[in-house]
């Protein structure tokens, strides 16, 4: 059954007032995506560090951040490719992550080819634009793409596109038609040690 707003708004909220209190009260940085909080970044001199996060109250099925707390310390040779949430500053509960400099997600449609085709109604994604793919709720991948993947757009055309693993490269071939979530991402590498700001985060059902 759908959820009301209120409902959704109550199980945001609910996420940093349940047990362990705060669950997402810290954020965390990652080279590449996982369900599990891998690929953390460490290191550096200044050392990276998570930071605190506050919330403000959930409206329209969505939540954002308030605060955080100061930037985050970056070491060289680092990739900043998705933020991460957590309930502690070290080890902890953790609660799931985005990629870095989300754009608005979009549900797509992919068909069967070689290469495959995905639409995406109300998308607008340009040849070289970087994106990753997820499941979505009750949608299963098409064969032939990884959720948390960063893939390039090519041969973009109105709302639909296909997915390469190189930037310019050959569409990806689709074993099996699916469905789910695309969004942009902007991994930022650091060359040399840096700092990175986190302005707000937001948080929604999908």
């Amino acid at each position: 059954m759908p959820f009301s707003t209120t409902a959704l708004n109550q199980g945001l909220d609910a996420l940093n007032g349940g047990s362990p209190s705060s669950i997402i009260g810290f954020a965390s940085l990652h080279s590449a995506y996982s369900t599990s909080g891998a690929n953390e970044l460490t290191g550096g001199s200044p050392a990276y560090a998570r930071q605190a996060v506050t919330w403000s109250a959930a409206s329209g099925a969505s939540k954002a951040s308030a605060s955080v707390a100061g930037a985050f310390n970056v070491p060289a040779g680092s990739t900043v490719a998705f933020v991460g949430l957590w309930s502690a500053s070290s080890a902890g509960t953790f609660a799931g992550m985005g990629p870095n400099d989300a754009g608005t997600p979009f549900a797509f449609t992919a068909t069967l080819a070689s290469p495959g085709v995905f639409t995406a109604p109300g998308s607008s994604f340009a040849n070289g634009n970087t994106v990753v793919v997820f499941p979505g709720a009750g949608a299963t991948l098409p064969t032939g793409v990884t959720a948390g993947t960063v893939y390039y757009v090519v041969s973009a055309s109105g709302t639909t596109f296909q997915l390469s693993a190189t930037l310019g490269g050959s569409g990806i071939n689709l074993s099996a038609a699916g469905a789910g979530i695309v969004q942009a991402v902007t991994p930022e590498l650091f060359g040399a040690q840096g700092t990175f700001t986190l302005s707000s985060e937001t948080l929604s059902f999908t």
